[in-house]
């Protein structure tokens, strides 16, 4: 196989300059690519796909009739980032990573940037993620959310923008743990030779992180994560990560609040938890604090919490800074607290809640992206251009019955990636999913991150749930090219 027929006019490709020449990151893989003989590319492929299926490597879609549990999606082209924009890109969520933990600090204490008018009150008190339970909580060093992924995408004229935040249970990260090891064993020679920056140590990093929020006078923590259990779509994540970091993988049933503390049920009885990798959303955390039917998770744990006597990651309550609608003032929310414009900027964003912005996106609902402030996944949306009239029609009636739920954003011509496709490659849309840890002493951001890739022809969805998939990321470190 090789690139001659390879289309890439009418969108930014990360692999391609217009007139075709490989970018310079991209031009040790491009030599390999196009010196293999006919078909190895694609045995290659298929060698990849079967590596994943014998380490169970999945993910769930709740809405397929078919069966839910499926192999996940992976393509062998990667997605090359140049050291000088990662840099950039590292700059910009260290900034951001930095300004929300402020904000979601000050929305449950003194909400200074609601009385400097910066943010209307309205908007806070309305988001589904508020927890009036969490007003006055400190949790440790000060930090809220101490694992964010954040999305990033890039539209035609090449300029990166984010387009949004995961500050409650993001996951993905496992997949690119797994996809990494896939492209070392695919390409071992150009790996080597291209200086791509390691993503090995994750777990370890997330590891130091999670015992550096141990309680007071704890010097050896016993962490854990806590997931819902195997139906949930992320299990296979929650296991790997507890498997990679040498903790213990639980379920809320085999937690207990006794005498002040969360301990864990063991076959030798009881041992104190001390940290706690929560991968259950809010309202199942605790049914004495949230919601009362909850069977997921542990009665009593948000008072233990609350006493300093557990640390959670992240904190409850960091779900504010999901909502669509706050993510439309993050520009301004960093230029309050630290006085700086946004490194990375915002895509441009429609309130509807505002009545300008209201009669705007209503009538250009055929050149918009509308999406619903707490939905995920791909879920809760409308692609303007590739929806029918009638489906404008519909979902314009929502957003005037609901306005505050909802925002709209124009239409990005999303940059693309050489994929496989048969015996050849077509370029398929992107975006780029990195994670941020944060335990209050320093920021890490992994040097790469999760690239979603849209794999249905034209598609602008990559969500794995809607028929995405996903390509290992490669940073080109600092060093020479080709040494």
């Amino acid at each position: 196989m090789n690139f001659d027929k390879y289309q890439t006019g009418g969108f930014y490709d990360e692999m391609f300059l217009e007139d075709g020449t490989a970018r310079l990151g991209a031009t040790p893989l491009k030599q390999k690519i196009e010196q293999l003989s006919d078909g190895e590319l694609r045995r290659r492929q298929k060698a990849a796909e079967s590596s994943l299926l014998r380490q169970g490597i999945t993910f769930t879609v709740y809405s397929d009739n078919r069966g839910t549990e499926k192999i996940w999606p992976f393509d062998l082209i990667p997605r090359i980032v140049e050291a000088e924009e990662w840099e950039r890109i590292d700059a910009g969520l260290r900034q951001r990573i930095q300004a929300l933990n402020l904000f979601i600090n000050d929305i449950y204490h003194d909400q200074k940037i609601v009385k400097d008018g910066i943010i209307p009150e309205e908007i806070i008190r309305s988001a589904t993620a508020f927890r009036e339970q969490c007003v006055g909580l400190n949790p440790p060093k000060g930090v809220w959310c101490h694992i964010t992924g954040t999305d990033l995408v890039r539209d035609g004229d090449g300029t990166i923008y984010v387009l949004e935040d995961n500050m409650r249970c993001p996951s993905g990260v496992s997949y690119v743990l797994a996809n990494r090891e896939l492209l070392k064993r695919t390409f071992p020679r150009v790996f080597e030779s291209s200086h791509i920056r390691p993503v090995v140590d994750y777990p370890s990093r997330l590891l130091e992180m999670l015992k550096s929020l141990a309680p007071e006078g704890v010097y050896s923590p016993n962490v854990v994560v806590l997931t819902p259990g195997i139906y949930n779509s992320a299990y296979f994540e929650h296991s790997f990560l507890a498997q990679q970091m040498g903790v213990q993988l639980v379920e809320g049933r085999d937690l207990v609040v006794f005498d002040g503390f969360v301990m864990m049920r063991t076959t030798k009885g009881f041992e104190r938890v001390d940290v706690i990798y929560r991968r259950i959303d809010d309202d199942f955390l605790d049914p004495k604090a949230f919601r009362e039917d909850s069977m997921l998770g542990v009665p009593g744990i948000f008072e233990v919490f609350k006493s300093g006597r557990v640390a959670l990651a992240n904190a409850p309550g960091t779900g504010i800074a999901d909502d669509k609608v706050v993510y439309a003032y993050v520009p301004r929310i960093i230029k309050y607290y630290l006085g700086e414009e946004a490194i990375i900027p915002n895509v441009r964003t429609y309130i509807c809640w505002e009545k300008d912005d209201l009669k705007y996106v209503l009538g250009n609902l055929d050149k918009l992206v509308v999406k619903a402030a707490n939905e995920s996944g791909g879920y809760g949306m409308l692609i303007g251009p590739h929806a029918t009239a009638e489906e404008r029609k519909e979902f314009g009636e929502k957003v005037k019955a609901t306005p505050r739920n909802y925002i709209a954003q124009p239409t990005l011509s999303l940059s693309r990636v050489p994929t496989i496709v048969g015996d050849h490659f077509e370029g398929r849309h992107v975006d780029l999913r990195p994670y941020i840890l944060y335990g209050g002493n320093d920021i890490y951001v992994l040097p790469g991150g999760l690239t979603r890739v849209a794999l249905r022809k034209g598609s602008l969805v990559v969500n794995s749930s809607q028929g995405g998939g996903s390509k290992d990321t490669w940073v080109i470190s600092n060093a020479k090219i080709g040494t």
